[in-house]
Protein backbone atom coordinates (compact mmCIF):
# COMPACT_ATOMS: atom_id res chain seq x y z
CA UNK A 1 0.00 0.00 0.00
CA UNK A 2 1.10 3.53 -1.41
CA UNK A 3 1.55 6.17 1.70
CA UNK A 4 0.63 9.27 1.28
CA UNK A 5 3.48 12.24 1.09
CA UNK A 6 3.98 14.27 4.26
CA UNK A 7 2.01 17.59 4.10
CA UNK A 8 4.55 20.40 5.42
CA UNK A 9 4.18 23.61 5.36
CA UNK A 10 7.18 26.14 4.80
CA UNK A 11 6.96 29.67 6.12
CA UNK A 12 9.64 32.07 4.25
CA UNK A 13 10.03 35.70 3.62
CA UNK A 14 13.15 35.20 1.27
CA UNK A 15 11.41 34.46 -2.18
CA UNK A 16 14.68 32.76 -3.33
CA UNK A 17 15.59 30.69 -0.23
CA UNK A 18 11.84 29.63 -0.25
CA UNK A 19 11.89 28.17 -3.74
CA UNK A 20 15.02 25.97 -3.04
CA UNK A 21 13.20 24.60 -0.27
CA UNK A 22 10.27 24.05 -1.91
CA UNK A 23 12.24 22.33 -4.75
CA UNK A 24 14.58 20.26 -2.39
CA UNK A 25 12.09 18.83 0.24
CA UNK A 26 9.53 17.93 -2.54
CA UNK A 27 12.61 15.66 -4.39
CA UNK A 28 12.94 14.60 -0.58
CA UNK A 29 9.67 13.02 -0.42
CA UNK A 30 7.36 15.66 0.72
CA UNK A 31 4.18 18.02 -0.39
CA UNK A 32 4.98 21.60 0.11
CA UNK A 33 2.61 24.29 1.15
CA UNK A 34 4.38 27.36 1.21
CA UNK A 35 3.73 30.97 2.35
CA UNK A 36 5.85 33.95 2.52
CA UNK A 37 4.54 35.62 5.73
CA UNK A 38 2.48 34.39 8.99
CA UNK A 39 -0.51 35.96 7.76
CA UNK A 40 -0.34 34.04 4.69
CA UNK A 41 0.31 30.76 6.23
CA UNK A 42 -2.64 31.32 8.70
CA UNK A 43 -5.14 30.34 6.27
CA UNK A 44 -3.23 27.28 4.78
CA UNK A 45 -3.14 26.22 9.33
CA UNK A 46 -6.92 26.48 9.17
CA UNK A 47 -7.72 24.03 6.22
CA UNK A 48 -5.92 21.31 8.55
CA UNK A 49 -3.79 18.27 7.14
CA UNK A 50 -0.53 19.41 7.95
CA UNK A 51 1.65 17.36 9.65
CA UNK A 52 4.33 19.83 9.96
CA UNK A 53 5.49 23.25 9.49
CA UNK A 54 8.88 24.56 8.81
CA UNK A 55 9.05 28.37 9.61
CA UNK A 56 11.47 31.24 9.30
CA UNK A 57 11.58 33.39 13.17
CA UNK A 58 12.14 36.57 11.34
CA UNK A 59 9.40 37.46 9.29
CA UNK A 60 7.72 40.66 8.07
CA UNK A 61 4.66 41.24 10.43
CA UNK A 62 3.67 38.58 12.56
CA UNK A 63 6.80 37.14 13.60
CA UNK A 64 7.61 33.31 13.84
CA UNK A 65 7.36 33.46 17.59
CA UNK A 66 3.35 34.62 17.44
CA UNK A 67 2.77 32.36 15.09
CA UNK A 68 4.28 29.25 17.08
CA UNK A 69 1.44 30.29 19.68
CA UNK A 70 -1.09 30.73 17.34
CA UNK A 71 -0.58 27.27 15.65
CA UNK A 72 0.16 26.11 19.78
CA UNK A 73 -3.38 27.23 20.60
CA UNK A 74 -4.66 25.49 17.29
CA UNK A 75 -2.92 21.97 17.24
CA UNK A 76 -0.70 21.41 20.37
CA UNK A 77 0.41 18.54 18.69
CA UNK A 78 1.75 19.66 15.20
CA UNK A 79 5.72 19.43 15.16
CA UNK A 80 7.07 23.41 14.50
CA UNK A 81 10.25 23.51 12.99
CA UNK A 82 12.36 27.09 13.09
CA UNK A 83 14.64 28.38 10.81
CA UNK A 84 16.91 30.96 12.34
CA UNK A 85 20.60 32.66 11.81
CA UNK A 86 23.32 31.68 14.35
CA UNK A 87 22.81 35.60 15.74
CA UNK A 88 19.67 34.60 17.08
CA UNK A 89 19.94 30.96 18.63
CA UNK A 90 18.70 32.62 22.16
CA UNK A 91 15.29 33.51 20.24
CA UNK A 92 15.15 29.62 18.91
CA UNK A 93 15.73 28.33 22.93
CA UNK A 94 13.10 30.55 23.42
CA UNK A 95 11.19 29.53 20.97
CA UNK A 96 11.74 25.30 21.83
CA UNK A 97 10.32 26.52 25.30
CA UNK A 98 7.02 27.82 24.03
CA UNK A 99 6.60 24.52 22.15
CA UNK A 100 8.52 24.39 19.07
CA UNK A 101 9.79 20.80 18.01
CA UNK A 102 13.33 21.64 17.22
CA UNK A 103 15.18 24.01 15.11
CA UNK A 104 17.84 24.29 12.57
CA UNK A 105 20.57 27.24 12.26
CA UNK A 106 21.20 28.81 8.89
CA UNK A 107 22.64 27.59 6.49
CA UNK A 108 22.33 24.51 6.74
CA UNK A 109 22.05 20.95 4.74
CA UNK A 110 19.44 19.40 2.91
CA UNK A 111 19.89 16.10 4.77
CA UNK A 112 20.54 18.03 8.46
CA UNK A 113 17.23 19.68 7.43
CA UNK A 114 15.47 16.49 6.54
CA UNK A 115 16.37 14.30 9.30
CA UNK A 116 15.17 17.02 11.68
CA UNK A 117 11.53 17.09 10.30
CA UNK A 118 11.53 13.38 10.13
CA UNK A 119 12.86 13.42 13.49
CA UNK A 120 9.97 15.77 14.37
CA UNK A 121 7.50 13.80 12.43
CA UNK A 122 8.51 10.10 14.41
CA UNK A 123 8.17 11.70 17.97
CA UNK A 124 4.53 12.98 16.49
CA UNK A 125 4.03 9.65 14.98
CA UNK A 126 4.76 7.69 18.64
CA UNK A 127 2.98 10.20 21.22
CA UNK A 128 -0.01 9.58 18.65
CA UNK A 129 0.64 5.90 18.94
CA UNK A 130 0.95 6.04 22.66
CA UNK A 131 -2.33 7.80 23.18
CA UNK A 132 -4.42 5.34 20.83
CA UNK A 133 -2.79 2.90 23.23
CA UNK A 134 -3.89 4.61 26.37
CA UNK A 135 -7.30 5.03 24.47
CA UNK A 136 -7.89 1.43 23.22
CA UNK A 137 -6.22 0.17 27.14
CA UNK A 138 -9.29 2.66 28.61
CA UNK A 139 -11.71 0.97 26.35
CA UNK A 140 -10.83 -2.36 26.92
CA UNK A 141 -11.04 -2.08 31.01
CA UNK A 142 -14.10 0.02 31.19
CA UNK A 143 -16.69 -2.36 32.58
CA UNK A 144 -18.95 -2.26 29.37
CA UNK A 145 -16.38 -3.82 27.54
CA UNK A 146 -15.76 -6.42 30.24
CA UNK A 147 -18.48 -8.78 28.80
CA UNK A 148 -21.07 -9.69 31.31
CA UNK A 149 -24.92 -9.21 31.39
CA UNK A 150 -25.33 -11.23 33.64
CA UNK A 151 -26.99 -10.10 37.55
CA UNK A 152 -23.60 -11.79 38.97
CA UNK A 153 -21.91 -9.98 36.89
CA UNK A 154 -23.09 -6.73 37.69
CA UNK A 155 -22.59 -7.66 41.40
CA UNK A 156 -19.34 -8.18 40.74
CA UNK A 157 -18.61 -4.47 38.85
CA UNK A 158 -20.28 -2.88 41.89
CA UNK A 159 -18.10 -4.32 44.10
CA UNK A 160 -14.88 -3.22 41.82
CA UNK A 161 -16.87 0.40 41.44
CA UNK A 162 -16.77 0.68 45.05
CA UNK A 163 -12.82 -0.68 45.97
CA UNK A 164 -11.32 0.82 42.90
CA UNK A 165 -10.63 4.42 44.23
CA UNK A 166 -9.67 3.05 47.60
CA UNK A 167 -5.82 1.76 48.48
CA UNK A 168 -7.57 -1.63 50.28
CA UNK A 169 -5.86 -4.91 49.15
CA UNK A 170 -8.44 -6.83 47.03
CA UNK A 171 -8.57 -11.04 46.33
CA UNK A 172 -9.96 -11.91 43.42
CA UNK A 173 -11.64 -15.90 44.02
CA UNK A 174 -12.62 -18.03 41.28
CA UNK A 175 -12.24 -20.71 38.87
CA UNK A 176 -9.54 -20.98 36.01
CA UNK A 177 -10.05 -18.69 32.73
CA UNK A 178 -12.92 -16.66 34.64
CA UNK A 179 -11.00 -13.13 33.37
CA UNK A 180 -9.44 -12.20 37.04
CA UNK A 181 -6.71 -10.49 35.28
CA UNK A 182 -9.39 -8.21 33.64
CA UNK A 183 -11.13 -7.20 36.78
CA UNK A 184 -7.19 -6.57 38.50
CA UNK A 185 -6.65 -4.56 35.39
CA UNK A 186 -10.18 -2.78 35.29
CA UNK A 187 -9.45 -2.07 39.40
CA UNK A 188 -6.14 -0.50 38.53
CA UNK A 189 -7.66 1.77 35.42
CA UNK A 190 -10.11 3.00 37.29
CA UNK A 191 -8.25 4.10 40.67
CA UNK A 192 -5.93 7.00 41.13
CA UNK A 193 -3.11 4.70 40.67
CA UNK A 194 -4.24 4.41 36.53
CA UNK A 195 -1.07 6.37 35.37
CA UNK A 196 1.66 4.14 37.27
CA UNK A 197 2.40 0.44 36.35
CA UNK A 198 0.22 -2.42 36.58
CA UNK A 199 2.42 -5.22 37.22
CA UNK A 200 1.65 -8.39 37.09
CA UNK A 201 2.83 -11.73 38.59
CA UNK A 202 1.97 -15.32 37.68
CA UNK A 203 3.25 -16.91 40.74
CA UNK A 204 2.45 -20.38 39.53
CA UNK A 205 4.77 -19.71 36.52
CA UNK A 206 7.90 -18.56 39.15
CA UNK A 207 10.13 -21.34 40.13
CA UNK A 208 10.36 -21.75 43.80
CA UNK A 209 13.99 -21.28 44.40
CA UNK A 210 13.73 -17.55 42.05
CA UNK A 211 10.60 -16.34 43.17
CA UNK A 212 12.21 -14.43 46.09
CA UNK A 213 14.69 -12.29 43.65
CA UNK A 214 11.52 -12.22 40.92
CA UNK A 215 9.74 -10.33 43.79
CA UNK A 216 12.02 -8.15 45.48
CA UNK A 217 14.98 -8.24 43.53
CA UNK A 218 18.41 -8.84 44.19
CA UNK A 219 22.12 -7.70 44.58
CA UNK A 220 25.21 -8.77 42.39
CA UNK A 221 26.41 -11.85 43.46
CA UNK A 222 23.33 -12.61 45.73
CA UNK A 223 23.69 -16.29 44.28
CA UNK A 224 25.31 -18.36 41.62
CA UNK A 225 24.40 -16.39 38.41
CA UNK A 226 23.40 -13.16 40.12
CA UNK A 227 26.24 -11.05 38.09
CA UNK A 228 23.93 -7.60 38.27
CA UNK A 229 21.77 -6.26 40.88
CA UNK A 230 18.29 -6.63 39.94
CA UNK A 231 14.91 -4.17 40.45
CA UNK A 232 12.00 -6.61 41.60
CA UNK A 233 8.27 -6.66 41.02
CA UNK A 234 7.37 -4.23 43.86
CA UNK A 235 10.09 -1.81 43.18
CA UNK A 236 8.79 -1.88 39.21
CA UNK A 237 5.56 -0.97 40.83
CA UNK A 238 5.92 1.36 43.01
CA UNK A 239 3.31 3.79 42.89
CA UNK A 240 1.00 1.50 41.03
CA UNK A 241 -0.48 -1.53 41.62
CA UNK A 242 0.69 -5.53 41.91
CA UNK A 243 -1.85 -8.07 40.72
CA UNK A 244 -0.25 -11.18 42.41
CA UNK A 245 -1.85 -14.08 40.22
CA UNK A 246 -2.07 -17.81 41.73
CA UNK A 247 -1.04 -16.32 45.18
CA UNK A 248 -2.13 -20.01 46.75
CA UNK A 249 1.10 -21.03 45.34
CA UNK A 250 3.49 -18.99 46.74
CA UNK A 251 6.04 -20.51 49.20
CA UNK A 252 6.05 -20.22 53.04
CA UNK A 253 9.50 -17.96 52.87
CA UNK A 254 8.26 -15.60 50.49
CA UNK A 255 4.49 -15.73 52.19
CA UNK A 256 6.51 -14.38 55.58
CA UNK A 257 8.44 -11.42 53.38
CA UNK A 258 5.12 -10.60 51.56
CA UNK A 259 3.21 -10.31 54.66
CA UNK A 260 5.74 -7.55 55.67
CA UNK A 261 5.48 -5.53 51.95
CA UNK A 262 1.72 -5.55 52.83
CA UNK A 263 1.94 -4.75 56.86
CA UNK A 264 4.87 -1.85 56.66
CA UNK A 265 5.35 -1.44 52.31
CA UNK A 266 9.13 -2.09 53.26
CA UNK A 267 11.66 -4.86 52.03
CA UNK A 268 15.35 -5.59 51.36
CA UNK A 269 16.57 -7.39 48.01
CA UNK A 270 18.60 -10.74 48.13
CA UNK A 271 21.55 -9.83 49.75
CA UNK A 272 21.26 -6.83 51.00
CA UNK A 273 20.48 -5.29 54.24
CA UNK A 274 19.19 -1.72 52.62
CA UNK A 275 15.17 -1.28 53.58
CA UNK A 276 13.46 -0.26 50.72
CA UNK A 277 10.07 1.53 51.08
CA UNK A 278 7.39 1.45 48.39
CA UNK A 279 3.45 2.74 47.55
CA UNK A 280 2.33 -0.26 45.88
CA UNK A 281 -1.52 -1.62 46.28
CA UNK A 282 -1.86 -4.98 45.81
CA UNK A 283 -4.37 -7.16 44.33
CA UNK A 284 -3.83 -11.30 44.61
CA UNK A 285 -5.92 -14.02 42.59
CA UNK A 286 -6.73 -17.46 43.41
CA UNK A 287 -8.29 -20.45 42.35
CA UNK A 288 -7.75 -22.78 45.25
CA UNK A 289 -9.75 -22.74 48.59
CA UNK A 290 -7.36 -20.66 50.71
CA UNK A 291 -9.28 -21.36 53.79
CA UNK A 292 -8.56 -25.19 53.53
CA UNK A 293 -4.82 -24.40 52.19
CA UNK A 294 -4.73 -22.82 55.89
CA UNK A 295 -6.43 -25.63 57.52
CA UNK A 296 -3.46 -27.76 55.68
CA UNK A 297 -1.00 -25.29 57.34
CA UNK A 298 -0.04 -24.64 53.73
CA UNK A 299 -0.86 -21.08 53.67
CA UNK A 300 0.11 -18.74 56.62
CA UNK A 301 -3.30 -16.85 58.28
CA UNK A 302 -1.75 -13.83 58.99
CA UNK A 303 -1.02 -13.65 55.12
CA UNK A 304 -4.90 -14.68 54.24
CA UNK A 305 -6.46 -12.15 56.44
CA UNK A 306 -3.71 -9.39 54.74
CA UNK A 307 -5.14 -10.27 51.32
CA UNK A 308 -9.04 -10.79 52.00
CA UNK A 309 -9.53 -7.10 52.97
CA UNK A 310 -11.71 -7.00 49.94
CA UNK A 311 -12.88 -10.39 48.48
CA UNK A 312 -14.58 -10.42 45.36
CA UNK A 313 -15.81 -13.64 44.42
CA UNK A 314 -16.20 -14.24 40.08
CA UNK A 315 -18.44 -16.67 38.78
CA UNK A 316 -17.60 -19.97 36.97
CA UNK A 317 -19.41 -19.38 33.22
CA UNK A 318 -21.75 -22.30 33.95
CA UNK A 319 -23.51 -19.96 36.97
CA UNK A 320 -23.98 -17.01 34.22
CA UNK A 321 -24.84 -18.44 31.35
CA UNK A 322 -26.85 -15.41 30.04
CA UNK A 323 -23.67 -14.02 29.03
CA UNK A 324 -22.59 -16.81 26.77
CA UNK A 325 -24.70 -14.92 23.46
CA UNK A 326 -22.88 -11.92 24.38
CA UNK A 327 -19.40 -13.54 24.72
CA UNK A 328 -20.00 -15.30 21.81
CA UNK A 329 -20.80 -12.14 19.67
CA UNK A 330 -17.94 -10.87 20.79
CA UNK A 331 -15.68 -14.03 20.06
CA UNK A 332 -16.65 -13.70 16.69
CA UNK A 333 -16.18 -9.72 16.17
CA UNK A 334 -12.55 -10.63 17.85
CA UNK A 335 -11.89 -12.92 15.34
CA UNK A 336 -13.60 -11.84 12.04
CA UNK A 337 -10.13 -11.14 10.16
CA UNK A 338 -8.80 -14.67 10.55
CA UNK A 339 -11.81 -15.56 7.95
CA UNK A 340 -11.21 -12.06 6.01
CA UNK A 341 -14.97 -11.82 7.51
CA UNK A 342 -16.53 -15.10 6.19
CA UNK A 343 -18.14 -16.02 9.79
CA UNK A 344 -20.26 -13.13 11.18
CA UNK A 345 -22.47 -15.24 13.11
CA UNK A 346 -23.61 -18.76 15.11
CA UNK A 347 -26.80 -20.61 13.70
CA UNK A 348 -29.80 -20.70 17.06
CA UNK A 349 -28.59 -24.72 17.49
CA UNK A 350 -25.20 -23.80 17.35
CA UNK A 351 -25.60 -20.93 20.30
CA UNK A 352 -28.11 -23.55 22.27
CA UNK A 353 -25.26 -26.32 22.13
CA UNK A 354 -23.01 -23.61 23.21
CA UNK A 355 -25.54 -22.63 26.13
CA UNK A 356 -25.82 -25.91 27.62
CA UNK A 357 -22.43 -27.08 28.00
CA UNK A 358 -21.19 -26.87 31.47
CA UNK A 359 -17.77 -24.98 30.41
CA UNK A 360 -15.20 -26.35 33.26
CA UNK A 361 -12.31 -23.84 31.01
CA UNK A 362 -14.69 -21.37 31.48
CA UNK A 363 -14.34 -17.97 29.21
CA UNK A 364 -11.10 -18.86 28.18
CA UNK A 365 -12.04 -21.92 26.75
CA UNK A 366 -15.20 -20.51 24.95
CA UNK A 367 -13.10 -17.97 23.52
CA UNK A 368 -11.08 -21.39 21.93
CA UNK A 369 -13.90 -23.25 21.08
CA UNK A 370 -15.29 -20.37 18.35
CA UNK A 371 -11.98 -19.41 17.47
CA UNK A 372 -11.37 -23.24 16.09
CA UNK A 373 -14.77 -23.08 15.22
CA UNK A 374 -14.53 -20.15 12.81
CA UNK A 375 -10.88 -21.13 11.37
CA UNK A 376 -12.18 -24.45 10.82
CA UNK A 377 -15.90 -24.17 9.36
CA UNK A 378 -16.56 -24.34 5.77
CA UNK A 379 -19.66 -21.98 6.23
CA UNK A 380 -20.31 -18.59 6.50
CA UNK A 381 -21.72 -18.97 9.89
CA UNK A 382 -21.25 -21.59 13.01
CA UNK A 383 -23.48 -24.60 13.06
CA UNK A 384 -23.72 -27.46 15.70
CA UNK A 385 -21.30 -29.57 13.94
CA UNK A 386 -18.77 -26.60 14.18
CA UNK A 387 -18.50 -27.04 17.59
CA UNK A 388 -16.37 -29.30 18.89
CA UNK A 389 -16.37 -29.48 22.78
CA UNK A 390 -14.05 -31.74 25.62
CA UNK A 391 -15.76 -33.99 26.99
CA UNK A 392 -15.21 -33.39 30.70
CA UNK A 393 -14.09 -36.68 31.96
CA UNK A 394 -13.79 -35.26 35.97
CA UNK A 395 -17.50 -35.56 35.59
CA UNK A 396 -17.55 -38.46 34.39
CA UNK A 397 -17.72 -42.05 36.46
CA UNK A 398 -15.02 -44.89 35.80
CA UNK A 399 -15.32 -47.91 33.97
CA UNK A 400 -16.44 -50.14 36.66
CA UNK A 401 -16.84 -47.77 39.48
CA UNK A 402 -13.25 -47.46 41.04
CA UNK A 403 -12.22 -51.08 40.39
CA UNK A 404 -9.56 -49.41 38.20
CA UNK A 405 -7.01 -49.89 41.50
CA UNK A 406 -6.46 -53.42 42.65
CA UNK A 407 -8.53 -54.10 45.70
CA UNK A 408 -7.52 -53.91 49.12
CA UNK A 409 -5.87 -50.51 47.88
CA UNK A 410 -5.60 -48.45 51.36
CA UNK A 411 -6.79 -44.87 51.19
CA UNK A 412 -3.43 -43.44 51.55
CA UNK A 413 -2.44 -45.83 48.43
CA UNK A 414 -5.40 -44.62 46.69
CA UNK A 415 -4.04 -41.11 47.47
CA UNK A 416 -0.68 -41.61 46.41
CA UNK A 417 -1.77 -43.11 43.38
CA UNK A 418 -4.41 -40.30 42.55
CA UNK A 419 -0.77 -37.91 43.02
CA UNK A 420 0.94 -39.97 40.62
CA UNK A 421 -1.48 -40.15 37.79
CA UNK A 422 -1.57 -36.25 38.09
CA UNK A 423 1.99 -35.65 37.92
CA UNK A 424 2.14 -37.86 34.89
CA UNK A 425 -0.70 -35.91 33.30
CA UNK A 426 0.98 -32.42 33.96
CA UNK A 427 4.60 -34.26 32.91
CA UNK A 428 5.97 -33.29 35.70
CA UNK A 429 4.56 -30.15 36.97
CA UNK A 430 4.07 -29.76 40.46
CA UNK A 431 2.08 -26.81 40.17
CA UNK A 432 0.00 -27.80 37.54
CA UNK A 433 -0.41 -31.14 39.11
CA UNK A 434 -1.16 -29.98 42.43
CA UNK A 435 -4.58 -27.90 40.01
CA UNK A 436 -5.50 -31.08 39.04
CA UNK A 437 -5.79 -32.10 42.70
CA UNK A 438 -7.35 -29.17 43.78
CA UNK A 439 -4.82 -28.90 46.20
CA UNK A 440 -2.09 -25.64 46.66
CA UNK A 441 1.39 -26.39 45.94
CA UNK A 442 2.94 -26.67 49.41
CA UNK A 443 -0.11 -29.00 50.33
CA UNK A 444 1.47 -31.52 47.21
CA UNK A 445 5.11 -30.78 48.05
CA UNK A 446 3.67 -31.84 51.90
CA UNK A 447 2.49 -35.26 50.33
CA UNK A 448 5.30 -35.52 48.11
CA UNK A 449 8.00 -35.72 51.11
CA UNK A 450 5.93 -38.41 53.11
CA UNK A 451 5.84 -40.14 49.73
CA UNK A 452 9.57 -40.04 49.81
CA UNK A 453 9.45 -37.94 46.50
CA UNK A 454 11.77 -35.47 46.34
CA UNK A 455 9.60 -31.75 45.85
Amino acid sequence: MKTMPKRLLVVEDEASLLRVLEVQLSTAGFHIEKAVSAEEALPVLDRGGLDAVLTDLKLPGMEGLELLARIRHADPALPVIIMTAYGTVETAVQAMKAGASDYVLKPFSLDDLVMTINKALEVRALREENRQLKEELSRRYQFDNIIGRSSKMQEVFAAVTRVAPTRATVLLAGESGIGKDLIAHAIHHHSPRRARPFVKINCSAIPENLMESELFGHEKGAFTGASAARAGKFEQADGGTVFLDEIGDVPSPVQVKLLRVLQEREFERLGSNKTISVDVRVIAATNQDLRAALEQGAFREDLYYRLNVVPINIPPLRERKEDIPFLVEHFLAKYAADTDGRVASVSPAALEKLVAYHWPGNVRELENVIQRAMVMTAGTRLEPADIQLDVDRRASPAPDGAHFLPAGYSLEQYEQELIREALRRAGGNKSQAARLLGLTRNSLRYRLSQMGIES
